[in-house]
């Protein structure tokens, strides 16, 4: 037993520090795990109007952890591939305690021809409509990945993954996935309850399938497809230039009230996307390189649809002078209409802080016109991550700006002022 936990950890040390267990001789038969862990401290100044169990809060220091993830999955044949990931999201000091672990993923997946088809089914992450509707979550370049393009949050699936049977695979340089998925239903939801509106929200009658897909056309370096996620930075280790379009629709899916509440009116969930996708080593002696992302979106949820959301909201109610906003440090960040969104970064030089690292300084911006606002929501960002030892162990360093929407004395929801947030992130991944 010791001689073969001492050869299990010489192959570790092999394999560039990662967990993984061959099954064959070659290798090409293998169990991997991977653990990644992210820490936020932050300072934010909240919504007016915002409460905390009754009590008004106008500002919030708080620390919580905004993912806790294992994966585990393998090559187990020549044709079947099987990945899972559990973990939990958002915990911060008003969140349920002991809170158990939950499955992210659970897919098994046949390998038809060779690198052009493979099939797979199960509570999947193989997401369509945009690149970052599936992020790698160690590799964001930003704080947190452009969330609004995980277009059904926790409303009619789990953290983005869905009950899904997908087809994915490569056909020259365009990269491909497909998706049938059985959306879950809105009794269960954790942003919206079951009642109808004069605006739309999504329907709780039995969720139809919903269709997705989403392209890349890889003009240079490759992208894996082993698993459903899109790496935000390869640190200058890749040249990659991608476009790519995407769409998700759903018939049905929403519904809102009109003629007092007398007519009921469905209508169907159609979002359409493009982006691209630039990693480009500046320097290969020094290691400098550039990243840059940006998406254009139509956005169709139904009438007047909004969605305001908190990343892992330090708060949890509000008062009489409560904005559109909700609490917290919510924004509309979802709704019918346009969306454009962009990030950049730059990667310092290899070894910048000497035995500490380097730095990667990145800033985005959201930019939308939504149907039921009568100005133009801006959200913008700006930081650095600290490279301790790359995306293994980084510090991040960020400030938010949000837009405050309040109605005005015509009945119209204007931008009344802007609120800010300040992060920083401790993240360990393996």
């Amino acid at each position: 037993m010791a001689i073969l936990l001492a050869t299990q950890i010489q192959n570790l040390q092999a394999q560039n520090k990662e967990l993984k267990f061959n099954l064959n001789e070659d290798g090409s038969h293998y169990l991997k795990a991977t653990l990644l862990n992210q820490v936020w401290l932050r300072y934010t100044e909240n919504n007016p109007g915002t409460l905390v169990d009754g009590y008004a809060e106008n500002e919030t220091f708080d620390i919580g952890l905004r993912r806790t993830r294992m994966q585990v999955y393998g090559q187990v044949s020549d044709k079947v591939f099987f990945y899972t990931q559990i973990g939990t999201n958002n915990l911060n000091y008003i969140s349920a305690r002991k809170q158990g672990l939950f499955f992210h993923d659970a897919l098994g997946e046949i390998k038809v021809k060779d690198n052009y088809l493979s099939i797979g089914a199960g509570l999947s992450g193989w997401s369509g409509l945009s690149r970052y509707a599936s992020p790698a979550v160690g590799s964001i370049l930003t704080m947190d990945a452009p969330i609004y393009q995980q277009a059904t949050n926790d409303a009619s699936d789990q953290f983005l993954r869905k009950y899904s049977i997908y087809a994915k695979g490569k056909l020259g340089k365009l990269d491909y996935r497909l998706a049938l998925s059985k959306p879950m239903t809105i009794a269960n939801s954790t942003v919206q309850g079951t009642a109808i509106s004069n605006n739309a929200l999504f329907s709780p009658k039995p969720p139809k399938i919903q269709t997705q897909a989403y392209v890349m056309y890889q003009f240079r370096d490759q992208e894996s497809n082993l698993i459903p996620y899109n790496v935000g930075s390869y640190l200058g280790k890749k040249s990659v230039l991608n476009l790519g379009a995407g769409f998700i629709f759903q018939d049905k899916a929403m519904w809102h009230a009109e003629n007092a509440g007398l007519d009921t009116v469905y209508s169907p969930l159609a979002l359409l996307a493009v982006d691209v996708f630039y990693d480009y080593p500046l320097d290969v002696e020094k290691q400098t390189a550039l990243t840059a992302y940006a998406s254009f979106s139509v956005n169709d949820y139904g009438k007047n649809y909004i969605r305001d959301v908190g990343v892992m909201n330090p708060a949890n109610g509000v008062n009489a002078n409560a904005s559109l906003n909700g609490a917290g440090n919510a924004f509309p960040m979802l709704g019918t209409g346009n969306a454009a969104y962009a990030q950049i970064g730059y990667l310092f030089k290899k070894d910048l802080l000497g035995k500490m690292g380097t730095l990667q300084a990145f800033a985005a911006s959201q930019y939308a016109h939504w149907d039921r606002l009568q100005s133009n929501m801006a959200m913008y960002e700006l930081g650095f991550n600290w490279l301790i030892d790359g995306n293994r162990a980084k510090l991040s360093f960020n400030y938010q700006s949000r837009p405050i929407f309040k109605q005005n004395t015509s009945g119209d929801w204007i931008e009344n002022s802007r609120k800010g947030m300040f992060v920083t992130q401790f993240q360990i991944g393996i």
